[in-house]
This record gives C-alpha cells, structure tokens and sequence, in this order.
C-alpha cells in the first residue's frame, strides 16, 4: 500500500519542506509554500530506456523545422509555425479566447488532431465548433482528466497535434495529489513533454492564470515547456494581443494581433488601422505614439485627463494600459523640469484599444498629453512622437526609430518629434529633434503653466 503525506510545495521551483515556512530555503521565494500530498513513485514506473549519445555533427535538424499552423498571426509569433515534438503553453485570463485560438488551429491543421477537454464536455466542444466553422473530421474530441487515459488514447489514434485543456485540471492517479496541485501539475507536465518528444508530435498545453497575471502552477511548469504564449487584451475590447514570453525555437520579441469576432478570432494584418480607427481630432489629451512591438510597428493613441483637485488629500492618479509607477516618474518630470502644476490636479491617462505600453520610447506621448489636457490645447492631427524622458528632463534615443516613423508616414502622419540624437531621413514625414520635453511642449505650442 501506497503512504502519503503532506508536505509543503514551493510553487516557484517546486522544492518539498516537511513544514510551512514564510521562505522557501531553495529560491528564496518568499509566501511560496503550499500543503500537498506526497506520494513515493513506485520503482522503475515511467521508466525510459537510456539516450544515446552521437556526435552533433551527426545529429539531423530535417525534423526540427516548423510547420505552419495556417493562422498567419500565430505563425508571426511562433517564428513560422509549430516544431515537431515541441510542448506550447498558453496562458491566459478566462474568457480571453485560449481555447477559441486552439480549436481554429485544429481545424485548419493538416492531418489528425486530438482535441483533450478536462473542462467542457465534448458536446460544448462540438457547438463551439459550430460557431467558428471548425468542424473538421480529423479533429478528434477527448473529454478526460485522467492522464493514463489521455494518453492511451493518444497510442490508439497516433495524432500529429495534441491541445490539453487544460493542464491544471488533469490528474494522474498513481502521484495522490488533487488536480491542479504543484505535483499533479509539475508530473503531469513532465510525463506530455516527455511522450512529445518520444513521438515527435508537437503538444499544445493550456494554462490558467493567477489574479496578478501570472500563470498558474509551479514555475517549473514554465522550464520544462519549449514555448510560453500569453494571450493578453480586456474582455471589453475586440482586440487580443499574442506574445511569446518563451521561445525555444525563435525570437520572443514578435507579436500577434488579433480581432475577436463573432465567428472566433481573427488576425489583423494592419493594427495600426485598427488602433486608430475611432480616433477623434481636435481633442485636447491626445497624443499619438509609434511603438514598437518585436519587429512590428503600431500606432497607438495615448489619451490623458487631468482635473483640478481642492480636496487637500493626496491627488488621485489612475492609468490603463500603462505602468502606474512609470505615470509618477513622468509626472514628477513635468513637475519638476516643465515647471507644470501636476500636485494640484489628478490625472487619468489610458493607452486605447486595450494595448498595454510597457517600453519606455512612449513616455514623451504621455507626457505631451498630459501637458495637452492640462492647458487644454488639442495637438496637431499630423504630428506623432517618440523618445524616452529621463529624470532630467532629457529625450532619450528609442530602438528603431526609422521604422517607427515609416510606419507614422504610411498612416499619413506628416510630422515627427524624435530625440536630438536620433535624426533619421524618412520620406514623407519631417522630423523635428528636441532636447527636453520642456523643447517638446514649446515646439507644439503648449504653454508651460496651466490656464
């Protein structure tokens, strides 16, 4: 007879402690322990027989070449398609469309797919099919939680793609543990990677995700895997942004976007179009920002409010689709080196279209919109900006800079502020250089103290 006991679980690297701590003594994470069960595997279960080492120059890479998955988006991100026995995890927040992505890929994959559901029946499978137009006969419907099950039916069909949804709701009896405990997770995770490589069939996992946006599980979920997608946007919004956050066969720097529809997602070739589609003129707070995601450039508009607060309390600063700590520094900024009144007024801003701007070469957008609803005084329709704001009140070089505005003058955007140091020639768009923000809000005629 089997004997369990409970132990304590480090969920960042998975590390076992016979009592709770307040640190792990492995990773030194801290509040990572959790009650588990632990069960002794049996001796020689799972048992492989030994690799065999060769000469890398004998080793052959014609089966590591990826495949393409027919979805043009998901291609961009995965740097041409899915390798051969590789393990995808995508992680998302519910109802964000991770399971509406994996379905569509199934149904355009060339060959058998098995489709494992460890949360919907396969009935609710089938009627999403419907919806999105996915029925393909050589999709295969699996509703199972057990693992031995799961891959006993992989064995009988011989699939060249496997989706799991997800991995925190599929268990293996033998380890004793709850579904969706760090040793359930970590072993299931470990048993598909290993029967993907043995077949060369590539895996597809899908991840829950914590309150704060983490995936959830043990961090050794995200080590064993070769890729780690996030599927990001607001439930709110149409749009749905696809990055890789690990990626073992190509870049992480690529982004997917997509439009979520009535008949599933669908990908938008030209984001920029999208970003700007309800765009207004003419209103102060505006400001329009060339951002770089990977290789690909977007125009994204950053909108700012400010309103004048007498409440002799702390002003309130809310922003969305930007880093709140970020929004201080530049506030600080403004009040210091552009000599504008931020303490007595509360300021909102918000990057549209549920985007969130994380690289620094946006800050002069906010900035320059911020002092735009602080005077109230709209910009130019045609100018966009870029650059990085120091402490000092400096513009800074952002990466890339030709491309961005390439892409500014391609959406009819005829004027630019870029750094001093970061002058390029490009066609159709003149490039004014400033040193200072406090040069930016003059050169746009925004006067310096608030009306």
């Amino acid at each position: 007879m089997t004997r369990t006991k409970t132990v304590y679980r480090c969920i960042e690297c998975g590390a076992s402690h016979p009592k709770w701590a307040g640190q792990c003594t492995t990773c030194d994470a801290w509040n990572s322990l959790v009650d588990d069960l632990d069960t002794p595997h049996e001796p020689g279960r799972m048992r492989r027989p030994p690799a065999v080492a060769r000469p890398i120059t004998e080793v052959s890479t014609l089966i590591a070449g990826p495949t393409a998955t027919g979805i043009d988006e998901l291609d961009r991100v995965l740097g041409g398609g899915v390798v051969p026995g590789s393990v995808t995890l995508v992680g998302g927040e519910p109802g964000i469309g991770k399971s509406t992505l994996l379905l569509q890929l199934l149904a355009r994959w060339k060959g058998r797919s098995l489709y494992v559901s460890a949360e919907e029946s396969d009935q609710q499978i089938r009627l999403r099919a419907e919806r999105l137009d996915a029925l393909h006969p050589d999709l295969w419907l699996l509703a199972e939680t057990s693992l031995p099950h799961i891959v006993a039916a992989i064995d009988e069909l011989q699939p060249s793609m496997v989706v799991i949804d997800s991995i925190q709701t599929i268990a293996d009896p033998e380890s004793g543990s709850a579904p969706g405990s760090v040793v359930q997770v970590r072993d299931c995770a470990h048993r598909l990677v290993g029967e993907a490589k043995a077949r060369g069939v590539p895996v597809m996992l899908v991840g829950h995700v914590t309150k704060e946006g983490g995936l959830a599980g043990p961090r050794v979920l995200e080590h064993v895997v070769d890729t780690v997608l996030a599927f990001e946007g607001d439930r709110h919004h149409a749009l749905r942004l696809l990055r890789a956050v690990k990626h073992r066969f190509g870049p992480t720097n690529e982004l997917g976007v997509f439009e979520m529809a009535g008949h599933g997602l669908v990908g938008v070739p030209d984001a920029s179009s999208l970003f700007l589609a309800d765009r207004r003129t003419g209103v102060p707070g505006s400001a329009i920002t060339p951002t770089l995601e990977g290789q690909r450039p977007l125009l994204v508009e950053v909108q700012a409010l400010t309103i004048s607060t007498n409440s002799g309390g702390p002003p309130r600063r809310s922003t969305q689709g930007l880093d709140h700590g970020r929004l201080a520094l530049l506030l600080a900024v403004l009040e210091r080196r552009a000599r504008l009144p931020m303490a007595a007024h509360e300021v909102y801003t918000s990057a549209v279209g549920g985007v969130r701007l994380t690289e620094p070469g946006a800050d002069l957008a906010v900035c320059v919109a911020i002092a735009s609803a602080l005077t109230n005084r709209p910009l130019p329709p045609d100018v966009v900006m870029v650059g990085e704001v120091g402490l000092g009140g400096e513009i800074r070089q952002a990466a890339h800079t030709s491309r961005r505005l390439t892409e500014a003058a391609r959406m009819g955007f005829r004027r630019a502020l870029v750094p001093i140091n970061d002058v390029c020639a490009v066609d159709g768009i003149t490039v004014v250089p400033v040193a200072t923000v406090t040069d930016a809000l003059a050169e746009l005629g925004l006067r310096l103290h608030a009306v």
